[in-house]
């Protein structure tokens, strides 16, 4: 498959954000698994905490910041584009999580981009048979790029309590 077509959209000013490149090295990673066109195109808007907060309320009735919001392309009837849809990732979320759950920045992008691409592809995770089946093959992609399980937790004498 050729390189997908991702148009990276920055709304943000901040340190660590994702490169063009790193985004379509991920998004290629998910898409090579799958048969979509070859001219398949997808965006990635990197978001503040304010604009991820509104679109999680307006389209999910959720009204607080989320990590990654996906919204797949549907073609109107009798046309047919190469389109996937739209990611848009908050930034401040994704620093905090990866703070959080203590792992790099890259990793946790990769992840969200990974987890984000496979929703335009119509996964989900509502119900647990759908959740095993999306993080296994997360696991499977996040490995192929040299990314630890995202879903491992420490066991319980490794882990810390403050």
């Amino acid at each position: 498959m050729s390189q997908p077509r991702v148009d990276r959209q920055v709304a943000i000013e901040a340190e660590g954000l994702p490169s063009q490149a790193q985004l379509e090295a991920w998004v290629g990673a998910v898409l090579c698994r799958h048969e979509v066109d070859a001219d398949s195109e997808l965006s990635v808007r990197l978001v503040d905490a304010e604009e991820s907060q509104t679109l999680n309320r307006d389209y999910r009735g959720k009204d607080r910041p989320t990590n990654v919001l996906s919204f797949p392309f549907e073609n109107p009837p009798g046309v047919s584009l190469p389109l996937l849809g739209d990611l848009v990732i908050c930034h401040p979320v994704v620093v905090a999580e990866a703070a959080e759950q203590d792992k790099s920045l890259h990793d946790h992008y990769a992840h969200m981009v990974v987890h984000g691409t496979l929703h335009l592809l119509g996964y989900d995770h509502l119900e647990d048979d759908e959740a095993e089946a999306m993080e296994a093959l997360e696991r499977e992609i996040l490995a192929e790029l040299g990314i630890a399980d995202p879903y491992r937790t420490a066991p319980e004498d490794e882990r810390t309590d403050s």
